[in-house]
């Protein structure tokens, strides 16, 4: 199977480090990709916004299945262009993928279909907002209607930071506040069946303690020692599989990636959001936990034939990434900076620690790989339990140099005592 996949984060070097492990797969591309992804594929330059120019990449390189990683190209519409290219791909069509591209369309389904969510109101209007806001009180959840890049949540106490944001966005979603722990649920769907991943649990905030302005996440760990066993199927059964047969039903199937953020509230399961693809950083705790090799089932539901699968197989070991990032991130982040140390986390570590890169870029064909953009590195670990995987992942995380930069020491900590 020669598959190519477009994006350039730790989520598709995660996707591509997976797919270079499984026999199945003879050839391996990405575009447009970064330093890390070079090592395991065959790297090309295009604009992954661009539908024409990637299907016409994929009919030159043959290509048997395309994964669309970003949000944004699929938003965009990519997956239909490949897709008219009669070649498989794995993603939403751009109208089932506004299920991400916009809250207030994803909270009408939700409704449809019966969904549990926090209660909001959709607004467009100053009046509107301060409605809003004053109808739900403290804390405020505010978030963009659009793609924001995981960054157009505001949750705050300060009514005036929370109208501020409101007001710089076009059309804004706001929802009372969702109390206990959150949860990330993945399911792979061909737009009838469903399969379910593992759960995550990620890291918004970008200092410790979940202190600090949201970020597009600093770190995750699988599995939940704290979370009930059923939780999985119980997601599966009033969340994941009414939202996949709602859409079907409305005729927009969603194949692809679904992706549920929720809330384990004391009234129950609620969801923060959906996305339409895998999440970053939760991506690499989840695939370094999958056994089953990763291309066929990306391709069943490709194809329709997820109900042919075989249950997935899972590893008994922990996994925990920490998100390595860039100076002043989440804000403007400084780039250019020389990494140091990548050598000797594959020499020390492996295999049982490693490093996805995210925003990274070599400086020529041979030169010293850069930092280039805002979360750079993605340092994953596994282990027997969460405390030998944190162990390991911090261990490696003391190895890179990469000047003014910054992490979370306490990703998976509190889990790790309840395992």
């Amino acid at each position: 199977m020669k598959v190519l996949v477009i994006g350039s984060g730790a989520r598709e070097h995660a996707l591509c480090r997976s797919m270079s492990l499984d026999p199945d797969v003879s050839a391996l591309h990405c575009a447009p990709g970064n330093a890390g992804i070079a090592e395991v594929a065959e790297l090309h330059a295009v604009d992954a916004l661009d539908g024409a120019a990637v299907a016409a990449l994929a009919q030159k390189l043959e290509a048997d299945l395309v994964v669309v990683g970003p949000e944004a190209p699929l938003v965009a519409g990519v997956a239909d262009a490949v897709r008219s290219a009669g070649i498989p791909v794995f993603g939403p069509s751009g109208e089932a993928a506004q299920l991400e591209g916009s809250k207030a369309f994803a909270k009408d389904v939700m409704a449809g279909a019966g969904v549990p969510t926090a209660r909001s109101y959709v607004c467009t209007t100053p009046a509107e907002i301060d409605v809003a806001l004053d109808a739900f009180g403290a804390p405020y959840v505010v978030k963009d209607d659009g793609l924001a890049a995981g960054k157009g949540v505001v949750v705050t106490d300060d009514v005036d930071e929370a109208r501020a944001h409101a007001n710089a966005c076009e059309r804004v979603v706001i929802e009372e506040f969702l109390d206990g722990p959150e949860v990330s649920l993945f399911a792979i769907t061909d737009g009838t069946t469903v399969v379910p991943l593992q759960p995550a649990q990620d890291f918004k905030r970008a200092l410790d303690g979940d202190e600090g302005p949201n970020t597009g996440g600093m770190g995750a760990y699988s599995p939940l020692p704290w979370a009930d066993p059923k939780l999985v199927q119980e997601v599966l059964d009033t969340v994941l599989q009414p939202t996949v047969d709602e859409m079907k039903r409305r005729g927009t199937p969603f194949s692809g990636l679904l992706y549920a953020g929720l809330a384990i509230t004391g009234r129950g399961i609620r969801v923060i959001e959906f996305n339409a693809r895998f999440g970053d950083p939760e991506t690499q705790v989840v695939l370094a936990r999958l056994t089953t090799p990763l291309a066929g089932i990306l391709l069943a539901a490709a194809n329709g034939t997820l109900a042919d699968l075989e249950p997935l197989r899972w590893s008994d070991d922990a996994a925990v990434t920490v998100v390595i990032a860039s100076h002043n991130y989440p804000g403007t982040p400084r780039t250019g900076d020389p990494i140091t140390g990548l050598d000797e986390v594959a020499a020390q570590d492996a295999p049982y620690a490693y490093v996805l890169h995210a925003g990274t870029k070599r400086d020529g064909e041979n030169g010293p790989v850069l930092s280039a953009g805002g979360r750079v590195l993605s340092v994953t670990a596994t282990g027997g339990d969460l405390t030998q995987a944190r162990e390991r992942a911090y261990a490696a995380v003391t190895r890179i140099g990469l000047d003014g930069s910054q992490h979370r020491t306490d990703i998976a900590a509190k889990a790790a005592t309840e395992s």
